[in-house]
């Protein structure tokens, strides 16, 4: 049974209380791409999604916003993938602030994570670096795991995972505070490819969806024709004798590429003596990530696996480690033949691919094939442009004569996705965050023109810009115990205890509050003093019109005492009153004490 507080529903159409206004505010992704790190306040709750680090910038520029909110005052933090750009700045923030929030992420996304933190802290500059591998492992220790499609509640905060493609262990969040639904997406494709499957569409449908933008109004080629591509500008790279760039994220989007190139070396023959590199200091760390976590990749994988074949044991592709070697050892590297070599950061700021790219820019046999989504203001964003020439590490101008194609395999949604993903879910209110302002712009003005069977909005904030959004709606509350064992005649009131727990309420009967709650009942003696001035006749009426008296006894010791009760006066059956007992000849400056326990029957028709 519940019962509907309709009177709270009907006040808040005329004025919305502060506790129904949910607040959401990007701290980074906000009209950006990077550092991705939002913020959720309502009903007292407060629920950061994300925590990333902008690939752009180094030391405290790339940081989120976190100065804009007081970090004590988070209670979760939910990071949905291992990408940098996501969760990069976790270490910082449980180590170097103030935030004693719990943080949650799945069992791949937290294997990955350590991988790329440890060698993130190892090759970082010191003077830039915001965390040591000390306040790496103790964040690594405040790390909480979550499955897919499991629930968990913290504060009344209920929080379910979903697979969100992506990259393996990927996860969207759909949160229930108040019996409000958000859900975050961070990242996600809804695209099966050759290692993962789509991203899911979580049954209940929220209020409010916070999506990402990446890519705006784009439509992506289909898979196979960017397959073909992508093999096709590799091939007649080497063909013509030179060597092809592949920047990419260690972890990530580089497994799917490698499986697309291991299988076309395989169909070709006349490649079998052209070598591919997997340039990474973790590639053999995560391919053993990969190969544990078999059973969250799509049914190919799972299939080749349970025949006995191995999907990551490649024929073609070798690891590429300089080691401690670094440059030097990079430098002694025989890349004189053709070859192809995927290497990271995708975003070629530094690292090897950087320094590849410097050491191969201005061979005109060589190619640059960019397959994922790069960042303004990285080295790999201003190469979509083609200039003639760059600024090396090293201050001096290079030529760029090397091929630059671009096929994107980043798996993000593209318009077609997202728009399709919205009409599913059927939200009420959109918000977009992780695209560039253009791209949000576009998407946002496509979204809001869609022909759909419901009404939505659809909002693009900047960084530290935040969304109020008001929601109003009955107070429900559970009818439990012995009062849900008689359902009420109409118009009939029902009296009880109203227990709250979090965001819930429960009426009942005080008898059950033991079984239905943790509470227990407290039984309370009150014994009232007071100091009269009167005539024992005003006092005896005045009691006389509230309770119902068959006897007053009275005690005049010493001629004077206090006036007390207990609550009841007892009856001393029919005997008349002794001369002890008399009260008419007692002045009024007479005190009373009334010894005694005292039961007075209270009759609500009396005046006072």
């Amino acid at each position: 049974a519940a019962l509907s507080g309709c009177q709270a529903a009907r006040a808040s159409d005329t004025m919305s209380s502060s506790a129904d206004r949910m607040e959401i505010t990007p701290l980074g992704a906000g009209q950006e791409v990077g550092r991705s790190c939002c913020i959720l306040r309502y009903r007292g709750s407060t629920v950061m999604f994300d925590c990333g680090l902008h690939p752009a910038f180094s030391g405290l520029e790339s940081l989120p916003y976190l100065d804009d909110v007081d970090l004590a005052s988070v209670d979760l933090l939910l990071v949905t993938h291992f990408h940098v750009d996501h969760c990069g700045a976790v270490p910082y923030l449980t180590e170097k602030t103030n935030f004693r929030g719990r943080v949650f992420m799945t069992h791949p996304t937290k294997a990955i994570f350590k991988i790329l933190q440890h060698d993130a802290v190892k090759v970082g500059h010191e003077d830039s670096r915001l965390f040591d591998e000390k306040d790496m492992l103790a964040s690594m220790d405040k790390i909480e795991l979550i499955n897919y499609h499991q629930t968990l509640e913290h504060k009344g905060v209920r929080f379910t995972a979903y697979n969100a493609g992506h990259v393996l262990g990927a996860a969207m969040f759909m949160l229930e505070i108040a019996g409000v639904r958000v859900l975050y997406t961070g990242d996600f494709s809804c695209e099966e490819d050759r290692h993962l499957m789509a991203a899911e569409v979580p049954m209940d449908s929220p209020h409010v969806l916070i999506v990402e933008s990446t890519y705006g109004n784009s439509i992506h080629d289909p898979r196979e024709v960017r397959e073909q591509r992508f093999t096709s500008v590799i091939h007649q790279v080497v063909a013509r004798g030179g060597r092809c760039l592949i920047p990419v994220f260690a972890l990530g989007r580089s497994q799917e590429l490698l499986l697309i190139l291991d299988e076309y070396w395989k169909a070709h023959p006349e490649l079998h003596d052209v070598p591919i590199f997997y340039a990474s200091k973790v590639a053999k760390k995560s391919i053993r990530v990969y190969q544990t976590y078999i059973n969250m990749m799509n049914e190919h994988i799972r299939s080749a696996h349970s025949a006995g074949e191995n999907p990551w044991d490649f024929t073609h592709i070798q690891n590429l480690d300089f080691g401690r070697g670094g440059a030097t050892a990079l430098a002694n590297f025989d890349d004189s033949r053709p070859m192809v070599v995927m290497a990271s950061p995708g975003m070629m700021q530094s690292g090897f691919s950087r320094e590849l790219f410097e050491m191969w820019c201005s061979d005109r046999r060589n190619g640059l094939m960019m397959a994922g989504y790069s960042v303004a203001g990285t080295l790999a964003h201003h190469m979509r442009s083609e200039p003639k020439e760059i600024t090396a590490s090293t201050g001096d101008r290079l030529e760029v004569n090397l091929t630059i194609k671009y096929v994107s395999f980043s798996a993000h949604t593209d318009f077609a996705q997202t728009s399709h993903f919205v009409k599913q879910l059927k939200p009420a209110h959109v918000i977009l965050v992780h695209g560039a302002e253009d791209h949000m712009a576009k998407l946002q003005r496509e979204l809001s023109s869609m022909q759909t069977d419901f009404k939505f909005d659809v909002v693009a904030p900047k960084n530290c810009q935040p969304v109020h959004l008001h929601f109003r709606g009955d107070k429900m509350a559970r009818v439990v115990g012995t009062l849900a064992q008689r359902p009420p005649e109409h118009g009939q009131a029902i009296s009880g205890l109203l227990v709250k727990k979090d965001f819930k309420y429960k009426l009942l009967a005080a008898p059950d509050l033991p079984d239905s709650t943790p509470l227990r009942p407290v039984a309370m003696m009150q014994r009232p003093f007071f100091r009269y001035t009167g005539t024992l006749e005003a006092l005896h009426d005045a009691l006389g019109a509230l309770f119902t008296l068959t006897k007053l006894p009275v005690s005049t010791a010493h001629g004077a005492s206090e006036a007390a009760s207990s609550g009841a006066l007892p009856s001393t059956g029919d005997d008349p009153p002794s001369d002890s007992h008399d009260i008419t000849n007692n002045v009024a400056t007479t005190q009373w004490r009334i010894h005694e326990e005292l039961t007075l029957t209270h009759d609500p028709s009396a005046k006072r």
